[in-house]
């Protein structure tokens, strides 16, 4: 995830994707980051990437100081399908622009919003949800922008924090697949167990472990949306986990590993608990796409992940309300 904020010691150039008219590979704000001999990310590949780093590696050896910015018909001069048109800015990583992304690797998750002068000499910033500059010279030319945009010369580029939050139960074999599957993938990650030595000595750079003899509590912490998937190693711990997501209003969505009996009698204890039927249908029990049945870890992982994917595209077209 965001992997063009990696820290590169050396020469590189930032190439964005400004601007984009018609069909296009990926849309603007989409990045990469260029070095004479690696690229970290992809701005959709095919002869469009192809081309940026070609133009990213002769700024890099002519030791080119100045943005340059780049017009490309996909069709007529690239012969990709795509057929739309798509304008690319490229700045080398000059002092100030390093400052700006050791920021923004510092911010993660939070939304942050980089200005960047397209008229050749290099200019930039960084500024917060509020306007305030964090990072760099630059003033804000305008208003925070949801997608990039150029405005007078400049480019408006928002890089806002994942939406999509998974609080996943369970540090078992399942769980830690599940954890590699969303690694690179835009989200975060709570990832809570009781058990301390279950975790990994290390996770992905989107995830947060939290050991805690109170998992339930967690629950109740949880962002507004967030998305539960249980799967610990005890079953009376996973129904209690039910109840507390199931007595929540605002869940994104919520996955329980079992199988079809496992779900009967939980929906049989959770009705004898009160539960109304609506909101134990919402519970997905047995978890995956249909047509995958593969018990191996990574199996379910790659399925559970799809399906997650699938409702977190859900949310951003009708997101959960806040409070109800």
């Amino acid at each position: 995830m965001n992997d063009w904020l990696q820290a590169v010691a050396g020469p590189a150039v930032l190439v964005t994707v400004a601007r984009v008219e018609g069909s296009a590979p990926r849309a603007p704000g989409t990045k990469m980051l260029v070095t004479p001999h690696t690229q970290h990310d992809t701005i959709g590949g095919g002869h469009l990437e192809l081309r940026a780093i070609e133009i990213a590696r002769d700024m890099l050896a002519a030791q080119a100081g100045c943005v340059r910015t780049e017009r490309f018909g996909l069709g007529p001069s690239l012969g990709q399908c795509c057929g739309g048109v798509v304008w690319l800015a490229f700045e080398p990583v000059n002092d100030e622009l390093a400052q700006v992304l050791a920021a923004l690797r510092a911010r993660r998750t939070r939304d942050s919003w980089r200005v960047a002068a397209l008229d050749g000499t290099p200019r930039c910033a960084l500024f917060d949800a509020e306007g305030q500059r964090i990072a760099g010279t630059a003033a804000l030319p305008g208003e925070l922008a949801r997608e990039a945009v150029i405005n007078d010369g400049w480019l408006i580029d928002p890089v806002l924090a994942p939406r999509a939050h998974l609080v996943l139960f369970g540090a078992g074999h399942v769980g830690a697949a599940i954890v590699r599957a969303l690694a690179e993938l835009p989200c975060t990650v709570t990832w809570v167990d009781e058990r301390d030595d279950m975790f990994p000595p290390s996770v992905p750079a989107n995830v947060t472990v939290e050991a805690t003899d109170t998992p339930e509590a967690v629950v109740a912490t949880a962002p507004a949306g967030a998305s539960y998937l249980v799967m610990t190693h005890s079953h009376a711990l996973d129904e209690r986990l039910c109840e507390a997501i199931l007595a929540r209003h605002n869940v994104g969505w919520f996955g329980l590993i079992g199988s079809q009996t496992k779900r009967a009698q939980f929906e049989r204890r959770l009705r004898t608990r009160g539960f109304a039927p609506d909101r134990i249908d919402a519970m997905v029990c047995p978890i995956g796409l249909p047509g995958i049945a593969g018990k191996e870890p990574a199996v379910i992982a790659a399925s559970v992940a799809a399906q997650l994917l699938i409702s977190w595209e859900a949310q951003e077209r009708f997101p959960v309300p806040q409070e109800i």
